[in-house]
């Protein structure tokens, strides 16, 4: 089996998951924040509804690229937030699909002007960022949300407000 086939597996019961951690984002918590320097809650789930998509982009578009201008755009209304979440795992969808073994395991730079900050497998940028990455602010997510006393869903088993079990 290629191995992308595995990680584009992952990627789609991942999203089942976070679909359902955004569908409990507050329209009217958006600008809320945990502390001055963090996102607000509507920054952070628009984070996680779109990584997978500008990941996968960014990976599959070349071997070598600039470092993206990192700015997180506001969110109008949370009505938006699974709209991009389908955008974004149909776009890793479609920019993975036709990867081979070989071209996932090319390595993979990223530069800041002439400088090269990162050269790794595309492989790994795409298990460690795309996938990895997208679950930790998931996980900040659940945290914002129970925050603001809002019942977080079922992750990877039960959690103090749903168990799938029973």
């Amino acid at each position: 089996m290629p191995i992308i086939d595995g990680m584009l597996q992952e990627l789609e019961q991942e999203a089942a998951t976070t679909r359902r951690v955004l569908e409990r984002v507050p329209n009217e918590h958006l600008a809320w924040r945990p502390h001055e320097k963090a996102r607000t809650l509507g920054e952070l789930a628009l984070h996680v509804a779109t990584v997978p998509g500008a990941v996968a982009h960014l990976v599959a578009s070349a071997t070598t690229v600039q470092a993206p201008q990192f700015k997180d755009p506001q969110l109008q209304n949370a009505s938006e937030l699974l709209p991009m979440l389908d955008d974004s795992i149909a776009k890793a969808k479609k920019a993975l699909g036709g990867m081979s073994d070989s071209d996932l395991m090319a390595t993979w730079r990223m530069m800041q002007a002439e400088r090269e900050i990162l050269a790794i497998p595309r492989v790994a940028m795409l298990r460690t960022v795309m996938l990895n990455h997208w679950y930790h602010h998931r996980g900040q997510l659940s945290v914002y949300l129970k925050q603001l006393d809002v019942p977080i869903p079922s992750i990877y088993g039960p959690s103090a407000d749903e168990n799938p079990f029973v």
